[in-house]
């Protein structure tokens, strides 16, 4: 108990010590409070939202954009590398393409996605699947090829049919790089977010960050940066929820000094 409190004090210590400094620039007059609002400015701002009802839709909008984004990036960015982990010529085939591809960036795509998708809820989907989309799919062959050849051979000479080598051995050894990326991709949904709702949206955090920069509303504009923050951090930490019980087996390789 004594040393679950002395780690966590220790972990907050950082964290304390950065929001007493943000407090004091500004309250000392070493920046212009007019662009950078202390912490209890921006406590206050984040209160106004939640009085007015407007965090609960803005946080809504922003959490339904991001997951739909991140599922659509998990399901089909794990379904192909998978395929192309697994089978050498359809990834010598595919490979190509997708490389060209993943050099372009998402907000080069933006007039993309506008001409076929228009201003609504798709196109600020697509944007954030487009960013998440990547490390899934390469985390996930890297995964499946960094399979230990020992163990598919030894499923192999037990008589084990091809299908049962996949599911299960080749895809329990590459989940915790698949998983990986799949947090990985949890952060990009949430940077890619800003620029999604840069197009026509009228809710969501990003939406209420560069809206309250544009009318001079500088605590509510840290307030959607810090609420952006911990809306990804929250998210790392229930995908990494998600690891821990996926791939609790892994638990017992761990060796301790």
């Amino acid at each position: 108990m004594l040393h679950t409190l002395r780690r966590g004090l220790e972990r907050s210590a950082c964290i304390v010590l950065f929001l007493a400094v943000w407090e004091l620039l500004p309250r000392a007059g070493w920046v212009n409070p007019a662009f950078l609002s202390p912490p209890s400015d921006v406590v206050r701002a984040i209160a106004t939202l939640v009085d007015n009802g407007q965090l609960w839709k803005h946080v809504t909008a922003s959490l339904q954009r991001s997951l739909v984004g991140l599922l659509l990036a998990i399901t089909s960015g794990v379904g192909l590398g998978l395929l192309m982990g697994a089978i050498q010529r359809f990834e010598a085939f595919v490979d190509p393409l997708l490389q060209l591809f993943r050099q372009v960036s998402a907000f080069a795509l933006f007039p993309v996605f506008l001409l076929f998708l228009g201003i609504g809820e798709s196109s600020k989907v697509a944007i954030i699947f487009w960013a998440a989309f990547w490390p899934v799919l390469l985390n996930t062959i890297g995964g499946v090829k960094q399979v230990d050849k020992l163990l598919v051979h030894s499923a192999l000479s037990m008589g084990a049919s091809r299908s049962y080598i996949f599911f299960r051995v080749v895809l329990p050894a590459a989940s915790p790089s698949i998983f990986t990326g799949i947090r990985l991709a949890g952060a990009y949904s949430i940077t890619a977010l800003v620029a999604a709702e840069m197009i026509g949206a009228h809710a969501g955090l990003g939406f209420l960050t560069l809206n309250a920069q544009e009318i001079f509303q500088i605590p509510t504009m840290y307030a959607g940066i810090l609420l952006l923050a911990l809306l990804g951090l929250g998210l790392n930490y229930a995908l990494a929820l998600i690891e821990a019980r996926l791939t609790g087996w892994r638990k017992g390789l761990e060796f301790h000094g």
